[in-house]
């Protein structure tokens, strides 16, 4: 196939016509299940982390001390960002297929390095492997989700996907209680085999992921209109009377092998400046929001409520059952009532009710339980408006740069709500004070409030759109 690619060639395709008309059927669920698992890992990874924080302090595991601990998790962050940025441009210049399967790969071997990690260093490099896994896996996930599901079914389906983070997050909290409790584990070795669950759901995944076919939009965008072809027809082969169906409108594409890193700075910061200030807004309200609030969320129970920190995971749970169902419940208004107005209203409702709660807090009228039940509501709207941010970058600009698109709008929500969020909050708490922390809260829900209405002015009706005709492709043959 690659000797018949002719750069500059026109060729023309109704591809991305005939996925958009597919019923929705036992091939995308088990697309939605092979990849959407990557947020699930992600939660457990991050869960475990937090709940295991103060074992790893003792001498009997690996006797880190607390700046230790900080600097793991900055080093966590650090690889995601780095790991998101250098596998996106590889997954738009090599294919989804190869770096979804690299990028699980890589946190396969990573995570479960870090269950035998033997002092400070050794540990803090493997999780800056593992965030590189984790970052890559968004770019190259959010991609392949987005260029293999219906047009009339991408929005319910990305937030359901990105929303099931947080059932990795209660797998990681329950399993802490368990493999942190002596009556059922050595605490010596329970951490260690904290991580290697993750290297287990990993590794069955990995095996998933074999059958999963390329991206057809990414193969006929790099001059492979016949092998887009024959995967396309291996796809309808799964439903019954697709043959029937009269053939969707053609577009004409002119070949090329790869985007210049000029044309994908020109297209995010000219061609489309204003949705890249939709993104950014976005990204780094929700990245703020919920890094500060769940990161600090064991140190608020400990210090301002006397919750010892084996019970922490107790009150995660119920906290990672409103984030699970808020997608689940609200995800098909994206796609019938649309992008802009779910949106701008669960970003907004996220940000006012925060802001109640933060009243509430300072005040001394909630207690661990109230406190845990109102976070329960605010993550219930928050965690749709979280997953609707991934779901925009991921949909508003053109192929030929989504996976590095993506790799962008991440890196600069992790920086922000995944090192500032968390830092600001922790110095908050750390001063003893209820009304500096209710601060740090407003803070968050300011910012929610002003991503709702960037979104309200200048967001993009995406909804039951093919992607083509949401942000035309950089090789599109007028």
């Amino acid at each position: 196939m690659a000797a018949d690619f002719r750069p500059g060639a026109i060729i023309e395709t109704d591809i991305p016509a005939r996925l958009d008309a597919l019923p929705f059927g036992r091939f995308h669920i088990l697309v939605i299940v092979a990849l959407g698992i990557t947020w699930i890992l992600d939660g457990l990874e991050v869960t475990l982390a937090g709940a295991l924080s103060a074992e790893l302090t003792r001498p009997s595991a690996l006797g880190l001390s607390n700046a230790q601990i900080g600097f793991a998790g900055s080093s966590y962050l650090a690889g995601a960002v780095l790991g998101a940025f250098f596998f996106g441009w590889l997954t738009d210049r090599l294919g989804r297929k190869k770096l979804f399967t690299i990028t699980l790969a890589v946190y396969l071997l990573a995570t479960a390095a870090t269950g035998l990690s033997w002092d400070a260093a050794s540990y803090a490099l493997f999780r800056f492997l593992t965030g590189a896994g984790i970052g890559g896996e968004y770019t190259a996930i959010n991609s392949t989700i987005q260029e293999l599901i219906p047009a009339r079914f991408r929005g319910w389906t990305d937030l359901l996907i990105n929303g099931s983070f947080w059932v990795g997050a209660a797998v990681g909290a329950g399993g802490s209680l368990i493999l942190l409790d002596p009556a059922f584990v050595n605490p010596a070795i329970g951490w260690r085999l904290a991580f290697l669950i993750g290297a287990t759901i990993g590794l069955v995944i990995l095996l998933m992921r074999t059958w999963i076919p390329e991206s057809p939009r990414w193969l006929v965008t790099h001059g492979l209109p016949q092998q887009a072809d024959q995967v396309v027809r291996g796809i309808e082969a799964h439903f019954a009377r697709v043959g029937q169906r009269s053939p969707g409108p053609k577009i004409r594409l002119r070949m090329r092998r790869h985007t210049p890193l000029g044309d994908v700075t020109r297209t995010l910061f000219k061609t489309y400046r204003t949705r890249t200030l939709v993104g950014l807004s976005l990204m780094a309200a929700q990245a703020f929001f919920y890094n500060a609030i769940f990161f600090t969320y064991a140190l608020v129970l400990t210090d301002f409520y006397g919750i010892p920190a084996n019970q922490v995971g107790w009150y995660i749970l119920p906290f990672a059952a409103g984030n699970v169902l808020g997608p689940i419940l609200l995800g098909h208004l994206f796609d019938t009532l649309g992008r802009r107005v779910m949106i701008t209203a669960t970003y907004a409702l996220s940000g006012i009710l925060l802001a109640v709660t933060a009243a509430l807090f300072s005040h001394n009228l909630l207690t661990a339980q109230g406190l845990t039940g109102a976070w329960m509501i605010v993550f219930f709207f928050a965690s749709a408006a979280a997953s609707s941010a991934y779901l925009t970058v991921s949909e508003i600009f053109p192929l030929e740069i989504r996976a590095l698109a993506i790799a962008f709008f991440y890196a600069i929500g992790t920086g922000v709500g995944g090192v500032i969020g968390p830092l600001l909050l922790g110095a908050l708490i750390s001063t003893g004070s209820r009304g500096s922390v209710a601060i740090g809260y407003g803070i968050g829900a300011a910012l929610m409030i002003g991503a709702a209405a960037v979104e309200a002015l200048w967001g993009v009706a995406a909804e039951r759109k093919a992607l083509e005709s949401v942000a035309r492709p950089l090789a599109l043959a007028d």
